[in-house]
């Protein structure tokens, strides 16, 4: 289902500048027990990445309450077709259903308007909110692990946008693109540095004795909440954790591997190209505490 503004609808406006020139943001949540977690961090990377582009700030009453009745629509499970998320509904005052997992979307376009690259005159964003069923085979990797590629293309160094998930995807697509064509469902992907940044859907993490290590993303890379909350549950452990630059082989030589985000939370990484991970008992207890 999508809405646009709080109205059903499959369509938008040809002038929109996301559809132009991908000028926005999006985030896409977990959906679970009919809540949205860690929703607080959501709200604060969106808010984030609209002060970095320079787009005004949301209205979020008004989109909370969109979300609300995007709940309460996964909630009914379709049984009542297309509604307007305008109305009434508040999904705090109803009964949830146990165990339901779905996904949310929320995307937002600086709004339609604009000469060529020019913002002049373009009065508010433009919010969608859509739905979508839970990928199943993410708990095939919780459970089993991911097995990746490795990217032969690299990311660009932009320090401008570096942490923040803008509407401009076409490296990612492009690195996805080049991994189902070797037949892997996701890849390692390096800058033009050689560092480590993350894979072309996730955040990665690895342990090497009593140290787990991350990619810093100053430069490149998207800052997930997932991995937000990793860093946080890791900061009350005995483990140290490195947040910094490294080369493919650091990665190559961990004793554990896995990786982040909103929707499979995290998923141990069983095999980088030709190199196999065994999963380990951080990447397990980290699931124990950010996966139910």
């Amino acid at each position: 289902m999508f809405w646009v503004d709080g109205e059903s609808q499959q369509t938008i406006d040809i002038l929109d500048r996301s559809f132009q020139y991908g000028d926005g943001c999006f985030t896409t949540m977990l959906v679970r027990d009919s809540q949205i977690p860690h929703f607080d961090d959501h709200q604060h990377r969106v808010d984030e990445c609209l002060k970095a582009l320079r787009i005004p700030a949301l209205d979020w009453d008004v989109v909370n309450l969109w979300l609300d009745n995007a709940l309460q629509h996964i909630q009914d499970n379709d049984l009542y077709g297309p509604k307007n998320l305008n109305g009434p509904n508040k999904l705090h005052d109803t009964n949830k259903l146990h165990g339901v997992k779905a996904g949310i979307k929320l995307h937002i376009s600086r709004g339609a308007g604009g000469r060529g690259y020019s913002t002049k005159n373009i009065t508010k964003p433009t919010v969608t909110v859509s739905t979508f069923d839970y990928p199943n085979h993410y708990l095939v990797w919780q459970n089993f692990g991911v097995e990746l590629g490795l990217c032969s293309q690299a990311l660009g160094l932009s320090p401008l946008l570096a942490g923040h998930k803008h509407n401009n995807r076409l490296e990612q697509i492009l690195m996805k693109d080049e991994m189902d064509q070797a037949g892997e469902v996701d890849g390692v992907v390096l800058d033009i540095s050689g560092n480590v940044i993350e894979t072309t859907m996730a955040n990665l993490f690895w342990r090497k004795g009593q140290t787990v290590h991350t990619p810093q993303l100053t430069q490149s890379g998207v800052a997930g909440v997932m991995r937000k909350q990793v860093l946080t549950a890791l900061n009350q452990t005995e483990l140290s954790v490195t947040i910094s630059d490294y080369c493919l082989s650091q990665l190559m030589q961990a004793d554990e591997v896995f990786m982040t985000n909103s929707i499979v939370g995290v998923a141990p990484v069983t095999r980088i190209s030709d190199t196999q991970f065994d999963i380990g008992i951080v990447t397990r207890s980290l699931q124990g505490q950010l996966n139910s």
